[in-house]
């Protein structure tokens, strides 16, 4: 389990560092997990050898949500009371975000001349 948990790691650090040292806009752990099914359907005695652990964290992974849920649970008061100025804004930026969208979608539509018929 170490050495599988390690080389998931190991991939998750060598995409964080190719993405930071070659400034790229692709996250380093993307980059790592690409890299990582590369060498999985390189060597597959590899993915044969990660696939346990892999498959452990995965079944597991609701446990990374608890953090956040405590957050929630900690700050219930400020929720409570500025609660419905958040669900006002998350409406009205939700509206506004769609019809921008819509605008700039006939906008361009009518610059590059396509016709609602066509």
């Amino acid at each position: 389990m170490i050495p599988a948990l390690a080389t998931i790691l190991l991939f998750q650090l060598a995409g964080e560092v190719a993405s930071r040292a070659l400034a790229l806009p692709l996250p380093g752990p993307v980059l790592g997990m690409v890299a990582l099914v590369a060498a999985f359907l390189t060597f597959p005695r590899l993915a044969a050898a990660v696939q346990p652990t892999a498959q452990g964290l995965l079944a597991h992974l609701s446990l990374l949500f608890v953090p956040a849920g405590v957050g929630v649970v900690a700050h219930l008061g400020v929720l409570t009371r500025e609660g419905p100025a958040l669900a006002l804004a998350l409406v009205v930026s939700t509206i506004a975000a769609i019809a921008v969208g819509a605008l700039a979608f006939v906008a361009v539509a009518h610059l590059t001349g396509v016709r609602a018929d066509d």
